[in-house]
């Protein structure tokens, strides 16, 4: 498969069926915020942990975008054949200070045991004004093992920006309490232990009631620790 299709049929247009279910809540809402927050996007915009590069079309047909560049780890294997255009340590970024505009970190925090010395050093090559936007997972299973470090609150999250030197921060929840639920159910379906067999029945029976529960979900407009308590995820803006 190519790159180009990995990308269409795993970020950009994921359809909604069965085979899905582990992913397609967290793909599309992820999707959904990047694409309204790169609106707003200008100048030099720097994708910190880019992967494959999966939004960058998106953010490069916003014409006051005037440069992408995608930075990753340089022994990373999950950007396969997509070459990065820029490789850090993971400590260090190799451009100088003030000399982006936007920088954009998708599923990217909760991979550093340190994040307020990453958000430091994202700081340090922001110009004055410049906008960080990006999400965290909160209802997700262990991944890139063993560098998964933290599943964050609103709270802790807002305070480790302003930690780290942020000002005016927002944070937003990517879903609330059905989402969350579909999200749980998908991976418990694809990942759990259980027999090929069985896993397919269940598949069967719970996609209604999955699907259901995306048609009907309420992303929380604030966090109360009651009705409003539950979240997939959370996206966050923030500026230098």
């Amino acid at each position: 498969m190519s790159v180009q299709k990995q990308i269409d049929e795993g970020f950009l247009n994921v359809t909604l069926t069965a085979g899905s279910m582990p992913f397609y809540t967290v793909r599309t809402s992820i999707l959904k915020s990047v694409t309204a927050a790169s609106a707003s996007f200008s100048g030099t915009v720097l994708d910190v942990g880019c992967g494959m590069m999966p939004y960058r079309k998106l953010i490069e047909s916003n014409p006051k975008v005037r440069k992408y560049i995608g930075m990753d780890l340089a022994d990373s294997s999950l950007y396969a054949q997509v070459e990065p255009d820029l490789k850090w340590n993971g400590s260090e970024i190799p451009l100088g200070e003030e000399s982006v505009d936007c920088v954009v970190a998708t599923e990217f925090l909760e991979h550093y045991a340190e994040p307020e010395k990453a958000l430091r050093e994202i700081l340090r090559v922001m110009r004055p004004g410049g906008v960080f936007f990006g999400t965290v997972p909160f209802i997700w299973n262990l991944h890139e093992i063993p560098h998964d470090e933290y599943r964050y609150t609103p709270y802790s999250l807002a305070r480790h920006f302003a930690n780290a030197g942020f000002r005016d921060i927002s944070i937003k929840a990517l879903g609330g309490w059905n989402l969350s639920l579909a999200q749980m159910l998908g991976l418990w379906l694809s990942f759990s232990h259980m027999g090929n067999r069985r896993r397919a029945v269940l598949k069967r029976v719970f996609f209604p009631f999955y699907l259901w529960l995306i048609r009907t979900d309420k992303v929380p407009a604030k966090f109360d620790g009651l009705e409003n308590s539950m979240f997939t995820g959370l996206s966050f803006t923030a500026y230098k």
